[in-house]
């Protein structure tokens, strides 16, 4: 371990080396940049893409580009990057993560690398975490590139498939990592190539990359219409779990979140529900609901993982504190927690088109990202995405004064010297920065600052809206704000007058996240570009954290300190080390987590990858799908026909079973009997049917006005096929994952099973396909107007508007949260 940590430090100082090299090369041609006027520096834009096109590398103009709009962002925005920024800049184009402290300047940062890729006219799409920071950020770093000539779009949720596609087309695109991921699967539903928006996948910036591309790595997204099933069962499973009491009818194991009924529990449900045995393959339905109950009653907490506002459940996030708006937990969670809120219990959804941000964002040719907070999820970003995560030096050092953790033996006692300490800070008139992992602490919090008269902000997922306005007021003398996790990620805390003679902004974190990174986050946001600042964070034996993984560790240590659990408080360099041992064994679940779901999203991926192609390939068609058409028909004549004559005496062959396929799904019945086929071998019938079907084909297509009106008949009938296949196979898919977990208890690997099976059942589909599609071009009647349609979702009633009002996507479109 040490030798690989050696390795990596060095590497990263080679690098840096390296980079400092090209810095210095940038700040030289600096005095020959600040000698042109506007337009021969505007001029600059052109003269790059003419040298492009002639054969140089974007390589090859790195040092001239950077320089061009270094000194173009001095003219419009009044800022002039950093050497570190150059080097950040410089880390970013090769497709690494620059790991940049709190305001050391990211956006400003990701200019250089934005504007030299947009010389090769591909696109480059920069990425964040809400439509507020995309808004932002288009307008501020949007005036500079259109000030160079370059094009810029802002694509957002509100906007119509229209104005995307316009957006899509810019040099660059500014848009949140949700945005781009439904996009993509809506242009693989789409029937005309007219109506996809995105280009081919070029460059990403992802800024915060960590919490695009880790947090919400276990979290797909998906498109999705309403399932026909009844929501009564939710009702009566949430009556019965509600009258289970815990150790005798459920057991919770609280290190990996997992509870289930007890033998007394099992027998108290068959009781309750009229059956002999719970656990019988027929009862799968009623385990399912059962089991999600539970889980809903007993482990997913209000105001901690949802909250309930306006008569509907919101899922909170975990890593930021924000509502998701429009998501829902997968697998009946979701309608579990309405049963228990006593809330309007939604239908379930039936998966149409699906994707994960892990799989979404390794299609791009080159990928990026910035974040402040990268290096302790190295080893993943390398793993996953080939990405190395670079961490670059802070342009002043950094005198944050970062505390040992002080540890209480109660919650109660934490939150006491919580507060007290705030009362302290702000009578001097410092401000403080509280961040808590969940929102009801927030509001604990709020109402002990509430009893001692202490004015205060709460940004936590029920009032999000004003998250921009909190956070940039936060630095001001005296300024109380409570936040949870890390709400107003991306947006600076800047210091009020005379803040930093008295210490600059104190970040109080009152438990530690699971995650060592989103500590790092909340510390990061005092001590910006050298200012002074102080982060304490506050622990109790009762926290969560503790309770899952660290209170015993902690106990022996107390108990070797010889400190009883009476004493007031502990500080100790020991005590945050077993505390950040316990993070450590956290992510290192976590990580396990992301890894196999993302090994079980592989076989999907590849399914999809073939699918799309093939459907994408079948809408640009501009001359003939016979190509297509012709070879499915063969494959479906030699699939049946082989099926139908497999036994050695030809005596026993189901002859009549082939007059049947035929009659039904080739050619009409006058043109084929039984007696046509005896006396052949197996391949003379094959070229029998073929021939009558391919004639029979052709005398078809020749009704149609022309070729154009034939391959819009073809296209209609595969497109229709596919669809309606693809999505009933990607709801087989996600059932077949769901119980593939318990092929363990027979010894078997559940993700070999699942890629086996899951190989078999694209195997199926892809034979249904080839056999409706030979039906429908055999079999149909043929009429001139006939349209494509789209598969689309049909839950939502926002769909019946008008196209030209409509969003490009409503809320049919969900991210659903897979837990563990």
């Amino acid at each position: 371990m040490a030798h690989l940590l050696k390795r990596i430090f060095e590497n990263d100082n080679k690098v840096l080396k390296r980079y400092g090299k090209s810095a210095d090369k940038i700040e030289a041609l600096s005095a020959e940049m600040k000698a042109l006027n506007d337009d021969e520096l505007k001029a600059k834009t052109v003269e790059f893409k003419n040298r492009y096109a002639k054969g140089e590398t974007l390589d090859d103009l790195l040092v001239e580009t950077f320089a061009t709009v270094r000194e173009a962002a001095l003219r419009v925005l009044g800022l002039y990057p950093f050497r570190v920024q150059l080097m950040g800049g410089i880390s970013l184009h090769e497709g690494n993560i620059s790991e940049m402290k709190t305001g050391e300047g990211k956006t400003l940062t990701a200019t250089m690398p934005v504007y030299l890729n947009a010389i090769s006219g591909e696109g480059v799409h920069v990425v964040t975490v809400n439509d507020y920071l995309a808004t932002r950020d288009a307008e501020e770093m949007g005036e500079l590139y259109r000030w160079m000539e370059l094009t810029v779009g802002l694509n957002l949720n509100a906007k119509t498939s229209a104005e995307k596609k316009e957006a899509y087309l810019c040099d660059i695109t500014y848009s949140t990592n949700n945005e781009l991921g439904f996009d993509y699967l809506r242009d693989n539903m789409v029937v005309y190539k007219e109506q996809m928006a995105q280009r081919p996948l070029n460059f990403a910036i992802l800024d915060e990359v960590d919490s695009i591309l880790v947090d919400e790595a276990r979290t797909p997204l998906i498109i999705s219409g309403q399932a026909n099933k009844s929501t009564s069962f939710y009702t009566r499973c949430d009556f019965f779990i509600k009258g289970l009491k815990e150790e005798e009818d459920y057991t919770i194991d609280l290190s990996s979140k997992s509870i289930s009924l007890t033998e007394e529990g099992i027998g108290k449900a068959e009781s309750t529900f009229h059956v002999t045995n719970l656990y019988d393959i027929e009862h799968q339905a009623l385990v399912h609901h059962v089991d999600q109950a539970l889980r809903a009653n007993y482990i997913m907490l209000r105001d901690i993982d949802y909250v309930v506002a306006d008569n509907a459940v919101k899922i909170v996030d975990q890593f930021t504190g924000r509502l998701m708006e429009g998501r829902r937990y997968s697998d009946g969670l979701h309608q579990a927690i309405e049963a228990k809120e006593n809330v309007e219990i939604q239908k379930e959804s039936k998966t149409m088109a699906t994707i994960t941000f892990q799989n979404y964002f390794r299609m791009y040719k080159k990928l990026s990202g910035m974040t402040g907070t990268a290096k302790t999820e190295e080893e993943e970003f390398r793993e996953i995405y080939n990405m190395n995560v670079i961490a670059i030096p802070t342009n002043r050092p950094l005198i944050r004064d970062d505390r040992d953790d002080l540890l209480y033996p109660t919650l109660e006692s934490k939150f006491n010297a919580v507060a007290e300490d705030i009362r302290e800070r702000h009578g001097k008139g410092q401000p403080v920065l509280v961040g808590t992992v969940a929102v009801e602490t927030s509001e604990v919090i709020s109402d002990l600052l509430k009893r001692e008269g202490i004015p205060h902000e709460v940004l936590n997922a029920k009032n999000n809206f004003r998250e921009a306005e909190i956070v940039v007021n936060a630095g001001q003398p005296g300024a109380v704000t409570i936040a949870t996790n890390m709400a107003g990620r991306g947006t600076d805390i800047k210091l009020g007058p005379g803040v930093k003679e008295i210490g600059g902004l104190a970040v109080i974190g009152t438990e530690r996240h699971e995650s060592r990174r989103i500590d790092n986050q909340l510390r990061g946001r005092s001590g910006r570009q050298g200012d002074p600042g102080v982060s304490q964070f506050y622990l109790s034996l009762e926290d969560d954290l503790m309770k899952r993984f660290g209170s015993e560790r902690i106990r022996m240590v107390l108990e070797q300190l010889k400190i009883t659990e009476d004493d007031a408080v502990i500080q100790s360099r020991m005590i945050s080390r077993q505390v950040e041992s316990a993070q450590k064994r956290v992510e290192g679940n976590n990580y396990d987590t992301r890894r196999n779901v993302l090994k079980y999203d592989d076989v999907m991926r590849e399914q999809r990858e073939v699918i799309y192609s093939q459907r994408l390939k079948v809408i640009l068609e501009e001359e003939s799908l016979n190509y297509v058409a012709v070879p499915m028909i063969k494959r479906t004549i030699e699939r049946f026909v082989q099926l139908n004559t497999q036994q050695e005496d030809s005596s026993k062959w189901n002859l009549e079973h082939i007059e049947d396929f035929a009659h039904t799904t080739l050619v009409h019945p006058d043109d084929l009997s039984v007696d046509d086929l005896k006396e052949k071998s197996a391949s003379q019938i094959e070229g029998i049917l073929i021939d009558l079907s391919l004639a029979n084909y052709e005398e078809k297509t020749s009704q149609l006005n022309g070729k154009e009106q034939v391959l819009e008949f073809e296209k209609v009938v595969v497109l229709r096929v596919v669809d309606k296949k693809w999505t009933d196979h990607i709801d087989q898919m996600d059932q077949l994952r769901q119980g593939i977990g318990l092929r363990s208890y027979g010894q078997f690997n559940p993700l070999t099973e699942y890629q086996q099976e899951g190989f078999t059942l694209f195997e199926e589909m892809i034979g249904e396909i080839e056999h409706d599609v030979t039906r429908l071009l055999m079999k149909s009647q043929i009429r001139q107007n006939l349209k494509r349609e789209q598969a689309t979702p049909n839950g939502n009633k926002k769909q019946v508007r008008r196209a030209a009002e409509k969003p490009a996507h409503s809320h049919d479109e969900e991210v659903h949260t897979r837990l563990g």
